[in-house]
């Protein structure tokens, strides 16, 4: 039977490696609520998928079927004559082994349903692009939009630091503490030379960095200015932080000469929980005992590793 779809729905496409699964999924579990193997999701959550590092594209959902041609069908009924447009089959999808739907097949769905759309067929430069996938029994079409890699834009920056989390991490720790900005307020009290700060700030979040390192702050400042954004930066260091916000991330300070004893975490995780009702905690070292001993609850994690290196991030309350 087809279905014209009446409330929101979306399908999410993603891409990742065996070392970045565990982050994806954890970005996955602050979006959606939900992880899954299949690499295809579908939820009524709108997400814009240029925030996930992971997404390859979303399809918002204009009509559903049991098969192509109820889909094929309802095709009068997308696009317009003055917009020309492009259908796609999406290749993640969850029909594989022998279920999977080979190339040429494909294109004969692609060319079916376009052909009966209303508008030109273009190939190379549409005014909109639709795409079509089978999922879960069943066949979806709508509109497609497709993820640029923002965070890979922001790898170049003027002041590096060679322990920084990568843009790609930065940007999934990022979603992983603030999935939904509206009215959320964060803080990264040990910002750096502001690599989350960059990815927040470029996905709206509005979120303030903190270091008690003056050179550091300098640094962090002029990165997230090299991009056209804008943020607040300032010395200081956690404990005098007065105010209160809904979510802190904090990169634990580490490297050859800033590791921070436990005396020193355990200053910065107890004026983290107390600035902050949520806390994610990015740390080298596992630290479950020490999080307990200043009253946190952790609700979720995932570990990310890069060859021998490993992170565990960590979300509290």
């Amino acid at each position: 039977m087809t279905n014209i779809s009446r409330q929101p729905a979306f399908i999410y496409t993603y891409a990742y490696n065996d070392a970045e699964r565990s982050l994806c999924h954890l970005e996955m579990r602050s979006f959606f609520g939900i992880d899954t193997e299949l690499k295809i999701l579908k939820s009524h959550i709108k997400i814009d998928p240029n925030r996930s590092p992971f997404m390859k594209g979303r399809l918002e959902i204009l009509a559903d079927g049991d098969g192509v041609e109820e889909i094929i069908a309802q095709a009068p009924a997308f696009g317009t004559e003055e917009e020309t447009n492009k259908v796609i089959f999406l290749k993640i999808n969850d029909r594989q082994g022998t279920d999977k739907i080979e190339n040429k097949e494909r294109l004969q769905i692609e060319r079916a349903i376009g052909s009966e759309m209303q508008g030109d067929f273009d190939l190379h430069n549409p005014d909109q692009l639709f795409a079509i996938v089978p999922f879960g029994g069943r066949w979806y079409f709508g509109t497609y939009t497709k993820s640029e890699p923002i965070w890979f834009h922001h790898m170049k920056k003027p002041k590096e630091y060679s322990t920084a989390l990568s843009t790609r991490v930065a940007r999934a720790v990022a979603n992983i503490a603030v999935p939904h900005p509206e009215g959320i307020r964060a803080i990264d009290p040990c910002c750096g030379i502001g690599t989350v700060l960059v990815e927040a700030l470029s996905m709206g979040i509005d979120i303030v960095g903190r270091d008690i390192n003056p050179l550091v702050c300098v640094g962090s400042r002029e990165n997230i200015a090299y991009f056209g954004l804008t943020g607040d930066v300032q010395k200081g260091a956690i404990e005098d932080i007065t105010e209160t916000y809904d979510v802190a991330i904090i990169d634990l300070p580490y490297n050859l000469y800033t590791h921070a004893s436990w005396d020193e975490q355990f200053e910065i995780l107890k004026h983290a929980r107390r600035i902050a009702k949520k806390v994610v905690i990015v740390t080298i070292e596992s630290m479950d005992e020490r999080l307990n001993s200043v009253g946190f609850q952790i609700i979720d994690r995932c570990v990310t590793k890069k060859q021998l290196f490993s992170r565990e991030i960590v979300v509290c309350q």
